[in-house]
């Protein structure tokens, strides 16, 4: 009987509905401009290489020129808007195993301060500079069409549509220094967002995302793949032990950033040409990285945004043809329609996270040895409601969910032992934040000290 009633309340327990295109995320969409991302290539492209530890003094070749051509750019875009971006290039010292000598190392960024919430940020990145097989070859032409140009033009090309408007949270857009010499670009921006006190909400690094043919012939032009962390890197022993106990090992802040992407895709899927997000539960590629793993280190959720298709013959390769086959990583390489839709994707997010209030802080779940479950959390700023989520502990998607203008909630009859649970902020207009899993293993808020930068 205890089984029966069960059944019959979880028929009765809404269920997510379908979702229904957003004609604002709509309206950005259609705003991003094909011909001003290959515009951006090949002016990157342009500069021959742009290698770490490439020439810094030439105003035509080098990493020097391209750092300053794309601070120029972001400048333009500011006296477009109004003055609505702070400009700046942090700077930090490094040497390493590819950078043998004290060089400096920078992250390209414009700020467009949020209008209520300020402190909070969403993070959108690429990585400006290229290299060739040898990662110490900083003469060599090293274009990084695909690699990484096509992240740099996505970001200078959400920063041109979403600059024209304004959201409560802060937008930055970052083009990253030294990514392939060791994520060092990443490490200036995590420590410059905890200089400033930054609650970085989402960190969107955008690596390898123009090219759909892969390296064994096979085109994917519909699918981009989102990776993300599975547990903090920041996590204790203590919230380790807690979260194996009771679970949160795919729940992370930056998991359900990517569930947030999927489901956005879904809902703007006119809007995108059938792009589908394929969530992949992995920080990374296997064995590779990116600058949102310095981010992650931080404390600050992150996710990596990358074709699905990639080609290894135009990755990290000296340009040449040897057996009539072509290596190098140059502008043929990248399917421009393609990146659009990508680009599409990463505004629409950015615009979608910086308008929806912040994510439930202290979010707490009870229930053990009870019929019911009980979740409480504290009250979100510009929310007007929560949404209670809650999944098969196997579904790797927010299923249920049910919505209340209080900060805790009863859910009779579902038991805290066969579901995985979450809250979410709504605002008045709709907008909803990403879910948040209860305890520290989903709490969106870093927890680590604030660094002075170098």
């Amino acid at each position: 009987m205890r089984a029966i009633l069960t059944a019959a309340l979880l028929l009765a327990t809404p269920v997510l509905a379908a979702p229904r295109p957003d004609a604002q995320l709509s309206g950005l969409a259609k705003d991003v401009s094909e011909a001003k991302l290959r515009a951006t290539i090949e002016k990157l492209v342009g500069f021959g290489t742009r290698h770490t530890l490439s020439d810094r003094v030439s105003d035509t070749r080098g990493i020097g020129a391209a750092e300053r051509w794309a601070a120029s750019e972001f400048e333009a875009l500011s006296k477009a808007c109004g003055g609505c971006l702070e400009v700046t290039v942090p700077k930090q010292t490094f040497t390493g195993r590819r950078v043998p000598n004290p060089t400096e190392i920078g992250a390209i960024l414009a700020i467009q301060k949020g209008t209520t919430d300020p402190d909070r940020v969403i993070v959108i990145s690429g990585h400006i500079d290229s290299r060739v097989s040898d990662p110490m070859n900083a003469t060599a032409d090293a274009p990084g069409a695909n690699d990484d140009a096509s992240g740099v033009a996505a970001v200078m090309e959400a920063a041109r549509v979403l600059s024209k408007h304004r959201f409560p949270a802060t937008l930055v857009y970052a083009a990253l220094e030294g990514e392939e010499q060791g994520l060092y670009g990443g490490k200036v921006l995590a420590a410059f967002a905890r200089q400033r006190g930054w609650r970085v909400e989402a960190n969107l690094n955008n690596d390898i995302v123009g090219n759909t043919r892969g390296a064994g012939g096979e085109v994917v032009r519909d699918r981009v793949r989102v990776f993300a962390e599975g547990t903090k890197s920041v996590e204790t022993p203590e919230q380790a032990n807690q979260r194996r106990y009771n679970g949160g090992e795919v729940d992370s802040p930056s998991r359900n950033l990517a569930r947030f992407a999927d489901t956005l895709a879904e809902r703007q899927a006119a809007d995108l040409g059938k792009l589908d997000v394929t969530m992949v539960y992995r920080t990374d590629r296997y064995g590779r990285g990116g600058d949102q793993v310095e981010m992650l280190a931080a404390g600050f959720p992150a996710i990596r945004i990358t074709e699905a298709a990639e080609h290894y013959d135009r990755q990290h390769q000296d340009l040449r043809t040897e057996n009539g086959r072509v290596y190098g990583d140059t502008i043929d390489g990248v399917d421009f329609p393609y990146l659009a839709r990508v680009t599409r994707l990463n505004t629409m997010l950015m615009a979608a996270l910086a308008r929806a209030p912040a994510p439930p802080e202290g979010v707490k779940i009870e229930g053990a040895v009870s019929p019911d479950t009980k979740l409480s959390w504290s009250a979100v700023p510009g929310a007007a409601s929560y949404r209670i989520h809650w999944r098969a502990t196997t579904a790797p998607q927010w299923t249920n969910a049910r919505d209340t203008t209080a900060i805790a909630e009863t859910l009779k009859g579902v038991v805290i032992d066969d579901w995985f649970f979450g809250v979410s902020s709504v605002a008045a207009d709709g907008s909803e934040s990403p879910v948040v899993f209860p305890g520290p293993a989903g709490s969106f808020v870093s927890t680590t000290p604030a660094v002075a930068a170098n």
